[in-house]
């Protein structure tokens, strides 16, 4: 076994394989940007070697920098984990030059699988069920057109190298197609290095499941069962759950065979996973194998018992699998999601930013299961614009899917970050969807049930009393807090008023409220339609300050976050962010007195809807443009993104030019 390896990668994936170095009593290494200096990584490691300035082409993705590293620290292998430079056979290659074990398969089946073209056409050879496409490499836009129109339209057109939902578009017409070709090749380049695309027919309303499979070097290969990743926003997976809820055990059978087949024909060594879409009647067809461990592994491990880094590295160093595959069993069922620092409100547009407060929820067994979090990340850090903006995965394990997702909800709704936009209302929302709930997905399903992103829905019935409860007691706490500051100001006993008013939206929920902070707070609602005159026990060991309120509602189960607000607290439960004022009589009736500032006019202005650079300009001060015509791209945690008129118009001025740095709203043009 290795004594020291070198982890060639950052954040999350850096840090969960120290996880299973330590457990295997091997050292580590770090490796780090100019940007990643004080990331947590980098602290967890027991070494670290800075190796250039934050785009990752200057750091991350050099060869040359990393070996230096290996050699300086005496690191024996590397594992590369997810993007960057772990499916390239170039590196693999350099590795073995230099004499450094690469965790990972060998060289040829990186080049073999790792290759999309390539794949694709070994697949095809070895009679897995393919896509029907292109097989072989678009040379530009114009071949781009002519080959989506011999395959017919939707298509996908993606990056022969890619990965992680970058350098891919789906084109529905010749417009698109050409406008997609661009793009993918542009961010294929600059995440890959390689820009190479082909492009395959867009199967309509697929599921996304993909096999896990396992091999080592004495030509034993296994599969692990299924992973479902048919939620997904912009070809990214958002959530992925183990297994399949559209699996049967012969489809399940029929597609770890196909995979384990296509695994076999390259000699595969490694953890790796082959990717299929599948139709409604459960009809599958190859998509591409990515020769590494997929971000979403903490699924399968939950259900398998089964450490992924840890075979990785088992395998690298010679060892036989001590598996076999009547040794794999599933056990219940597992949920992840996805926190990205990215704003659901603005269309899921990316967000950086210092994170002033990160509190993510209690791991461990729990009350029916399992509570995972896989972070690179602690509080202050910075969510930079030069890397994905994934904070962390939120993992449950339970014995049926239905308790793994209300586990997973129970734990977004005490997970707490401030200082950047982030997506967990959506995902605590989408716990709740029906659709969602009952199985029912396709990899459409974000785009169809949020098409103009998200919008945090307004607490109705239950929802609102359990909201205005909270706030009232939160606010009676710490006035109770208050009242037990030591060195106050002698004088008659201070009273605050019994009768309180909870203002949410335009709801309004009175009540009076009794009670202490070693005791049970009780309300009892005054003016609520049906509920007048009902008593409401709440109990919380909650203590003012806290930013996750837990505890029970008339004796169920409630947990939300809450942040302090003027004359209020912000709380999130369930999806539901709510502004809730906490009033006496006379504070109420003056509040509706107050004016309300109007928002700033920007009707005429393009606004930059996220932070990053501005990669090209397409219109010129003058110019007439069309609604939906393209009027710049910038670029945002290496992804491209095309900023197009709302309707039609002048172009009046404009602001910047390409390669400048724009922060969120920034003026990028002005109309007539």
């Amino acid at each position: 076994m290795f004594k020291k390896i070198l982890i060639a990668n950052r954040g999350e994936i850096a840090c969960r394989v120290i996880r299973s170095a330590r457990k295997l009593n091997i050292r580590t290494v770090a490796v780090y940007s100019e940007a990643d200096r004080d990331a947590l990584h980098v602290e967890l490691a027991d070494e670290a070697v800075a190796i250039g300035p934050p785009p990752a082409a200057q750091s991350y993705l050099r060869i040359d920098a990393i070996t230096e590293a290996c050699r300086r620290t005496g690191a024996e292998a590397v594992h590369p984990g997810y993007g960057f430079l772990s499916e390239r056979e170039a590196f693999a290659l350099a590795l073995a030059h230099a004499g450094i074990v690469f965790i990972g398969p060998n060289p040829k089946a990186i080049a073999a699988m790792g290759d999309k073209i390539e794949s694709k056409k070994l697949a095809a050879k070895a009679k897995v069920s393919t896509v029907p496409g292109f097989l072989g490499e678009i040379g530009d836009a114009r071949h781009a057109v002519r080959a989506a129109a011999e395959i017919g339209y939707p298509v996908m057109i993606k990056a022969s190298a890619g990965g992680g939902g970058k350098g891919m578009r789906v084109a529905r017409n010749a417009k698109e197609a050409e406008e997609g070709f661009a793009r993918a090749r542009s961010e294929a380049k600059s995440s890959f290095g390689d820009e190479r695309i082909l492009i395959e027919k867009f199967i309509d309303n697929p599921r996304h499941i993909e096999i896990q499979v396992l091999g080592d070097k004495h030509g034993h290969i296994i599969h692990l069962g299924e992973r479902e990743c048919s939620i997904q926003r912009r070809n990214q997976k958002v959530v992925e759950e183990a297994p399949s809820s559209l699996l049967d055990a012969r489809t399940r059978r029929a597609m770890g065979e196909q995979a384990v087949a296509l695994a076999k024909a390259v000699d595969y060594d490694s953890a790796g996973t082959v990717e299929f879409v599948v139709g409604p009647d459960r009809a599958f067809y190859f998509l591409e194998m990515n020769t590494r461990l997929q971000v979403e592994h903490p699924v399968t491990e939950l259900v398998t018992g089964i450490d992924l880094v840890e075979q990785m590295i088992r395998v690298a160093a010679g060892e036989r699998l001590a598996l076999k595959q009547s040794d794999v069993q599933l056990d219940g069922w597992a949920v992840e999601t996805r926190v990205y620092a990215e704003d659901p409100v603005r269309n899921f547009l990316p967000s950086v930013g210092r994170l002033t407060r990160y509190r993510p929820p209690p791991e461990g067994s729990v009350a029916g299961g399992r509570v995972r979090i896989d972070t690179g990340v602690s509080e202050g850090a910075e969510i930079s614009v030069y890397y994905d903006p994934m904070i962390a995965k939120l993992i449950t394990h339970a014995r049926t899917r239905d308790a793994a997702i209300d586990l997973q909800a129970d734990a977004l709704d005490g997970f707490v970050i401030e200082g950047v936009g982030h997506n967990l209302p959506f995902l605590s929302a989408l716990m709740q969807h029906p659709r969602w709930r009952a199985g029912r997905l396709t990899t459409s399903f974000i785009a169809e049930e949020f098409p103009g992103g998200f919008r945090s829905p307004a607490p109705q019935g239950q929802d609102l009393i359990d909201f205005a409860a909270v706030a009232i007691a939160v606010d009676h706490l710490t006035n109770a807090r208050r009242r037990r500051i030591t060195q106050q100001i002698s004088g008659p006993s201070v009273h605050f008023a019994e009768r309180r008013i909870a203002v949410i939206g335009c709801e309004r929920v009175a009540a009076r409220v009794a009670g202490d902070l070693d005791a049970p707070v009780g309300i009892t609602l005054l003016d609520c339609q049906a509920t007048a005159g009902k008593a409401i026990e709440v109990r919380a060991h909650w203590w003012p300050g806290e930013p996750v309120w837990s505890g029970t509602i008339a004796g169920r189960s409630v947990t939300m976050t809450v942040t302090p607000l003027l004359n209020g607290y912000r709380l999130a439960r369930r999806g539901m962010r709510v502004a809730a004022h906490v009033y006496t009589e006379r504070e109420a009736a003056l509040a509706t007195l107050m004016p309300e500032r109007a928002p700033p006019d920007t009707e005429k202005l393009l606004l930059c809807p996220m932070p990053g650079q501005l990669k090209a300009l397409n219109v010129v001060p003058g110019q007439e443009v069309k609604a939906g015509e393209a009027l710049c791209v910038v670029e945002a945690m290496k992804m491209e993104n095309v900023l197009r008129a709302e309707r039609d118009g002048v172009v009046r001025t404009v602001r910047v030019k390409p390669g400048d740095s724009l922060a969120v709203d920034a003026v990028i043009m002005e109309f007539a």
